[in-house]
């Protein structure tokens, strides 16, 4: 596998299909440049998949997201780019891509899109809350 920046997306078969598991991934230090002025913009990537029979392999995900450092992008354009290249390299069962970007001008700015397999439904979450410990009472001195 290269070590150079690649728009490829390798993939290997999720290892359980039979139920839906969350994977959370982070990517923070995002690149790619303003298309009007060519300066960097930065963003913190995170991406929230239940994948369906492909999961995406880290280091062409890592190539993947470097590709993007000299190409000048609107930060909505990249976002739902990213989107798009990972529901056609994986077929999740959900994704959503959020776009943290750090600070241009004065507005911070965050982008979210997401996916939904159809006719996927996700399965109800279970509290159990109620198990956590009880915090132990402070007392005085």
């Amino acid at each position: 596998m290269s070590s150079q920046p690649s728009k490829t997306l390798q993939t290997f078969p999720n290892p359980a299909t039979e139920r839906d598991y969350h994977i959370h991934m982070q990517v923070p230090e995002f690149t790619c440049l303003c298309p009007l002025t060519g300066q960097p913009d930065f963003a913190r990537i995170v991406l929230d998949i239940i994948p369906d029979k492909k999961c995406v392999e880290l280091k062409s995900l890592k190539l993947y997201m470097w590709s993007y450092r000299n190409e000048g992008a609107f930060h909505e354009k990249v976002t739902n780019t990213i989107l798009g290249d990972l529901v056609k390299a994986i077929a999740p069962r959900f994704l959503r891509v959020t776009a943290q970007w750090y600070v241009r001008g004065g507005i911070y700015t965050n982008v979210v899109v997401e996916h939904h397999k159809r006719g996927w439904k996700p399965k109800p979450r279970v509290d159990l809350s109620q198990f956590e410990p009880a915090q132990p009472a402070v007392t005085g001195g």
